[in-house]
């Protein structure tokens, strides 16, 4: 275990002994914590497969009170300890439900196929015990995990490219699929409701419908609305808001809803592109106010690979619209 002695200031680092992504933030027990993938360095190929993101295990990270220091749990969960996972542990997830904490994540089998899978433990700092399988059904990557108010837990899953998410379209792998035509409907993130003890699908997963505010679909070339990666779904005076990155244009943007399963319409950017090629996020209220956490390549000088968690507070506007944080500002 270790701290981040130096104070923390809004879109920083907030580790910096470590390279740090795909931050997922939650408060458990009164105290944020975050929970990224953990970049490290390698020799390995740079390309649209995403071989450069080698990730191979998990750390906890924890914030005190006031948000200025970050503690680092140490290792929470490792590929090796992962039965069915071969490799690329890419950005996970944590709920709590039933007394216990969980810990979702995306890693190729042994086929090479990313599955999604689960593991549980006492503490939200880990460690974690990865269930001896996937769960059943599970496909792509970055799941985000939402309880709502009503105890009904709700998995959002699916990125393109590297994440596999194109070659599943027929409800089957098709390794040589290819994306919709740039005219046509972009695939949509998926969705199923988990079961009871969050380790299975309750329900087949279902894509979600994002359109236009005349209730167009967006399209496959719009780069700029178009889902790609890195859902995240939060609530917000009774609306469910649904975050992503549109990957080639850098943006993290947003749609909203009345229904958790959607369909949702597009509203506006949360964040401007940042330094290096991914964009990936969470949102999560602590103590009356509301923060983005993000990453960037800042502290490895534009290694994109070896990539950095930072954070920024949040704000809507009075009819619920957010606004758009540059986070060089």
């Amino acid at each position: 275990m270790s701290d981040s002695r130096k104070p923390i200031a809004p879109n920083e680092p907030i580790v910096t002994h470590l390279y740090t992504a795909d931050p997922s933030a939650h408060v458990f027990e009164g105290k944020l914590y975050v929970y990224p993938s953990h970049d490290i360095d390698h020799d390995g190929p740079t390309n649209d497969n995403g071989d450069q993101y080698a990730m191979e295990d998990y750390r906890v990270l924890s914030f005190d009170e006031e948000l200025t220091s970050c503690t680092d749990h140490g290792e929470a969960l490792h590929v090796r300890d992962v039965p069915w996972a071969s490799k690329q542990m890419w950005a996970p997830d944590a709920a709590f439900k039933n007394g216990r904490y969980y810990l979702f994540f995306p890693a190729r089998d042994h086929d090479g196929i990313f599955r999604i899978g689960v593991a549980t433990g006492d503490s939200p700092a880990g460690p974690f015990r990865a269930e001896p399988d996937c769960i059943p059904g599970s496909f792509s990557i970055d799941p985000a995990v939402f309880v709502d108010d009503d105890g009904r837990a709700y998995m959002y899953f699916g990125g393109l490219w590297g994440g596999q998410l194109e070659k599943w379209q027929t409800g089957e792998y098709v390794p040589d699929a290819a994306g919709p035509d740039p005219s046509a409907p972009a695939l949509g993130p998926r969705v199923a409701e988990l079961s009871g003890d969050l380790l299975s699908f309750r329900s087949a997963p279902a894509e979600i419908r994002i359109a236009d505010e005349d209730g167009t679909p967006i399209a496959a070339g719009d780069e700029e609305r178009r889902y790609f990666e890195g859902p995240w779904m939060h609530k917000h005076n009774g609306l469910y808001y649904l975050s992503y990155s549109t990957g080639t244009t850098h943006k993290l943007v947003y749609a909203v809803s009345d229904n958790p399963l959607g369909p949702f319409a597009f509203k506006g950017t949360i964040l401007t592109p940042v330094l290096g090629w991914t964009t990936h996020h969470s949102i999560v209220r602590y103590r009356d106010k509301w923060y983005l956490f993000y990453h960037d390549a800042s502290l490895s000088g534009g290694i994109d690979h070896k990539r950095s968690v930072k954070f920024a507070e949040l704000r809507y506007r009075d009819d619920g619209t957010i606004v758009t944080i540059d986070p060089y500002a």
